[in-house]
């Protein structure tokens, strides 16, 4: 079975740190599931490209065609990589506008590897105070290993652990798709199993049960 992860990419310039960023996870991803022998496809969406789309959906509440294939593949992602850069300390405006607009329990479950880019490492605590705060709303897995990039890292005087961060967020991501690698003594991480919205009215979770999962109890 292939594996399907989407990255999601909201850089402005052409080129950008941003989709820099981006292609080195993506690149990363594909190696973190090729040492545990599994096939993965890895689709790169640049947000700039769907910009003037986000805002028909916005007014009109009907996703163009394009956009609509983009949200649908999302939705059926075994795992997304979001890279947004940082505006006014904390994701772009393009970046929520993509994410507004999928349909409520779209990322319910889904592991997420969250990133960013910025001029200067004083920016790199906005993975931490907006980035997992927003998918932790939308239900999703957010990785333990974000990864942030300054200017800097991009330099030729070395990337300052940058390669590092890459490896082992694309590491995590792909133990929490696939599972614990045979013979490395892995725990598989609890990931609460998706669940599409017609299920979620038909079968509505229990209050108790979202208080408890909340709380942390079990």
């Amino acid at each position: 079975m292939t594996r399907q992860v989407v990255v999601v990419s909201a850089g402005l310039s052409v080129p950008s740190s941003t989709r820099l960023l981006a292609d080195r996870l993506s690149a990363a991803v594909v190696e973190a599931f090729d040492a545990r022998g599994e096939q993965v496809e890895v689709r790169l969406v640049e947000l700039r490209d769907l910009a003037h789309q986000l805002t028909d959906h916005l007014l009109t509440g009907f996703a163009p065609l394009e956009l609509d294939e983009v949200l649908d593949a999302v939705r059926r992602a075994d795992a997304v990589v979001a890279v947004t850069p940082v505006f006014s300390a904390s994701y772009s405006g393009l970046f929520k506008t993509f994410f507004d607009v999928l349909e409520p329990g779209a990322l319910e479950g889904t592991p997420v590897l969250v990133a960013a880019t910025a001029g200067t490492a004083r920016h790199s605590l906005v993975l931490d105070h907006a980035l997992r705060p927003l998918f932790s709303y939308l239900h999703a897995v957010v990785l333990p290993t974000g990864v942030f990039a300054a200017t800097d890292d991009f330099g030729a005087g070395g990337d300052g652990g940058l390669g590092e961060r890459i490896a082992r967020a694309a590491a995590e991501l792909a133990a929490l798709v696939v599972g614990p690698a045979a013979g490395r003594g892995e725990q598989p991480a609890a990931v609460r199993p998706r669940r599409t919205t017609e299920q979620e009215f038909a079968e509505p979770t229990p209050f108790e049960e979202l208080l408890r999962e909340a709380s942390g109890g079990n």
